[in-house]
């Protein structure tokens, strides 16, 4: 991998899981970007060769080795950012946000639950962003979805509205197309029994649409009385099948998740998601009731992979800008493609 020259963006990712891998490669090909390392503890990745783990042999150059340890990555390389994609739950992964941040490095963080946690887990963000004010660095939670896909892009569209009444956007997806975590995570293959048992231990959800509802809710002025997250399986009416798993007929291919947020008993925003194998069509939509009622459909979808990985990267440079403090996407001028 080419070194970048100095007025390059220097990175450390942490978490090569198949979004982190994506991260780094994109780190590696955009000239506005060093990738200086990597962390990850498992043992078949530590001590091996960066370029060799990301799939950029011959790319000319090395970006090092893995490294297992995150504080002695971040004292040799002294990155100015860091992008942390290691799970979905913020409690498990503050420990890491708090610790680049010390190191006096910008955090990028695909946690879902880092997109807006001011509502629901208040203390942790309040500590958060203490953490983030002392280190005089910016903290801030990205990705297609939330991130994006029900809460920057509905926001946006609010721009051109002198009022708005209520917010609905609907993101269908054939998850055939994922990544395994991904149809795990929804509970493709499960008997409809598992998938209710995971659903109540929080194993099987799509984690964000809380987020978005705070998000949209705090950036529109509106208070909310309740937050309600509905999941439901979608069973396969016959035999289904991804390149990673197959799906026979009565067997769950994924979820239907609802997300909803009222205020005075009426319903101000909903977010529907439907994740599953085989969905005849996919496709992301936003409905604004207000003056003027909008309707924006993206035919085809979002793709929720690629896109997590290219806001991941884009969302970079506006965080090494920012002022210091935990942030959400509502907080920034929106990102574009950034190649430096």
């Amino acid at each position: 991998m080419e070194r970048r020259e100095s007025g390059a963006i220097r990175v450390l990712q942490v978490g090569l899981g198949p979004i982190g891998l994506g991260v780094a490669r994109q780190l590696a090909a955009r000239p506005g970007f060093n990738l200086v390392g990597a962390v990850d503890p498992r043992p078949d990745l530590v001590g091996r060769d960066l370029a060799e783990v990301c799939g950029l042999v011959g790319a000319g150059g090395s970006a090092g080795t893995v490294d297992g340890d995150l504080a002695s990555a971040l004292q040799a390389l002294r990155p100015d950012a860091a992008v942390v994609c290691t799970s979905s739950g913020l409690e498990r992964v503050a420990p890491t946000l708090e610790a680049c941040l010390a190191a006096g490095a910008a955090v990028v963080s695909t946690t879902e639950e880092l997109a807006y946690p001011w509502r629901e887990r208040p203390d942790l963000a309040r500590r958060l962003d203490e953490a983030a004010r002392r280190a005089g660095r910016a903290l801030l939670g990205v990705g297609v979805n939330p991130g994006f896909a029900m809460d920057a892009l509905p926001l946006v569209l609010t721009a051109v509205c002198e009022r708005v009444d209520k917010v609905t956007v609907r993101r269908i997806q054939n998850a055939a197309y994922r990544r395994l975590p991904f149809q795990q995570k929804i509970g493709a293959g499960l008997t409809p029994e598992a998938f209710a048992e995971r659903v109540a231990t929080g194993q099987v959800r799509h984690v964000g649409l809380a987020e978005s509802i705070g998000m949209i809710a705090a950036a529109l002025g509106w208070q909310l009385d309740e937050i309600t997250d509905e999941i439901a399986p979608k069973i396969a009416d016959g035999p289904v099948a991804s390149d990673q798993l197959a799906v026979e007929a009565g067997q769950v291919c994924g979820l239907i998740q609802t997300g909803t947020g009222r205020q005075n008993g009426q319903v101000r925003i909903r977010l529907e998601m439907e994740a599953y194998l085989g969905a005849p069509e996919s496709y992301d939509e936003v409905e604004i009731e207000g003056s003027p009622p909008l309707r924006s459909r993206v035919e085809g979808g979002i793709h929720g992979d690629i896109a997590t990985v290219a806001i991941t990267v884009n969302a970079i440079p506006r965080a090494v800008a920012a002022p210091p403090g935990l942030l959400t996407v509502k907080d920034l001028p929106p990102a574009y493609c950034w190649v430096g």
